[in-house]
C-alpha cells in the first residue's frame, strides 16, 4: 500500500534533535484511517503488519509498535460504523484518544523493559499533533481512495 510506504518515510525522515519527540505517529495514523474506511480488507492483521514495520524501521523491541497499532486497527474496525458518521473534528478527538491508548501501552511496555522516555509531556505530544493532522490525513486517504476506486 502507497500510503503505508509513504507513512513509513515520513517516520524515517530525519528532524532536528529538539523536533524528533513532536513527531507525529503517521503510520498509526494510516492504520487507522484504513480500518475506518475499508475495515474488511484492513483489518488486526494489516494494523500488526505495519506495526512490525514500524518497529522494524525505528530499532525497538520487536512488538511494542505492533501490539499497539494491532489493537488501533481492531478499534477502528470495531467501531467503524459509529466513528465514520461523527463530524471531522468529533472523530479528530476520538483518534486522538485512540492514540492516546497506544502511546499508553507503548509506554508501559518501554517501562517494563528500563526505557522510560525522558519528558512525559513530549512523550504524548505526537497524539495531539494526531488531533491536528486527523482532518488533513484523512481528507488526503478519502481523495485518494475514491480517485482511484478502493472501495
Amino acid at each position: 500500500m502507497f500510503s503505508l510506504l509513504v507513512a513509513l518515510m515520513l517516520v524515517m525522515l530525519p528532524l532536528p534533535d529538539w523536533a524528533q519527540p513532536l513527531r507525529p505517529d503517521w503510520v498509526s495514523l494510516v492504520v487507522i484511517y484504513w480500518g475506518l474506511a475499508l475495515p474488511r480488507r484492513f483489518s488486526v492483521g494489516f494494523g500488526w503488519f505495519c506495526g512490525l514495520l514500524l518497529d522494524v524501521t525505528q530499532g525497538t523491541l520487536l512488538g511494542v509498535h505492533a501490539l499497539g497499532t494491532s489493537l488501533l486497527a481492531f478499534i477502528a474496525v470495531r467501531f467503524h460504523q459509529r466513528i465514520r458518521v461523527y463530524p471531522l473534528a468529533q472523530q479528530a478527538l476520538v483518534i486522538t484518544l485512540m492514540l492516546l491508548l497506544k502511546q499508553s501501552l507503548t509506554l508501559w511496555i518501554n517501562g517494563m523493559i528500563g526505557h522510560p522516555p525522558d519528558n512525559l509531556w513530549l512523550y504524548f505530544a505526537p497524539s495531539g499533533l494526531g488531533f491536528l493532522l486527523w482532518p488533513w490525513v484523512f481528507i488526503i486517504l478519502r481523495d485518494l481512495r475514491r480517485r482511484y476506486h478502493l472501495a
